[in-house]
């Protein structure tokens, strides 16, 4: 199966367990990147990680030695922004999340205000800056209203150098357990991320694959948007996840490395 890879021309990764690990570069990254441009391909960065703007993000892997421009990015917040614009438009937003989630919904014309009373729809994203009062503020609204309720993605952990932290997912968790609502989820494992990169660069089901280290997130929309998934072990998944995981990659590998080997051959 690991030939296959030869046929791909849009390669979708996701970042951290996959490119980087925290704040440390594989070794194999810069060369990675480089071959496929070199090829003729092309390569996406697509991220659940909500915490951080596209500008963050270019500052990150600017940092780590990999330039990159707005349009090599598909992140949930942007695929958020899509959904609303389509289904919220001009509604005002309470964001549970960071600044720089704020500010790029901002970007994208959204009114977000810090007043929850003024709030028309509730936006829950990966929030680093997280308080007591953010948490109480989405319980109320959800409690005393019927306000549409979009979260930017489903992951429960974010990778750190030194393990795991709680993410989106387990916030919205937290959520639910005082609430009983549920958010509509944006980011994987929804195919939405994949439709979008496909439909801005102009390629095909059968020359587009996604990378990453998550089966629940990466793997599933992949899979739900009927690419090619590649299931790298360099982040969170263990062998024991994979063997009890029904949703099944098409090609496992040790690492993205193993993607430079066959590049190369």
């Amino acid at each position: 199966m690991k030939e296959n890879i030869k046929n791909i021309r849009l390669f979708l990764f996701d970042m951290d367990g996959t490119l980087y690990l925290g704040n440390r570069l594989y070794s194999f990254t810069k060369e990675l990147l480089a071959t496929i441009k070199a090829q003729d391909r092309r390569d996406l960065f697509m991220t659940n990680n909500s915490s951080k703007s596209v500008a963050d993000y270019m500052k990150k892997l600017e940092k780590l030695g990999i330039p990159a421009t707005r349009e090599d990015f598909i992140t949930s917040s942007q695929a958020t922004a899509y959904y609303l614009h389509k289904h919220h438009e001009g509604q005002v937003l309470y964001v549970c999340g960071t600044n720089s989630l704020k500010e790029e919904l901002r970007r994208e014309g959204f009114t977000v205000t810090e007043l929850a009373d003024e709030a028309e729809c509730i936006v829950m994203g990966f929030d680093t800056e997280l308080t007591f009062q953010k948490l109480e503020d989405v319980s109320r609204l959800l409690l005393t209203r019927e306000i549409p309720y979009i979260a930017t993605n489903p992951d429960l952990v974010c990778p750190t150098e030194f393990g795991s932290v709680p993410d989106c997912g387990s916030v919205c968790q937290m959520i639910e357990n005082a609430t009983g609502k549920r958010p509509v989820v944006i980011g994987k494992p929804s195919a939405l991320m994949p439709q979008l990169a496909m439909e801005r660069l102009g390629y095909g089901k059968e020359e587009t694959c996604v990378v990453g280290d998550r089966i629940y997130t990466d793997i599933k929309s992949g899979l739900n948007a009927g690419i090619t998934t590649i299931l790298v072990m360099s982040g969170e998944t263990i062998p024991e996840i994979l063997a009890e995981s029904k949703d099944k990659p098409h090609i496992v590998l040790a690492d993205a490395g193993e993607i430079l080997d066959v590049l190369k051959a």
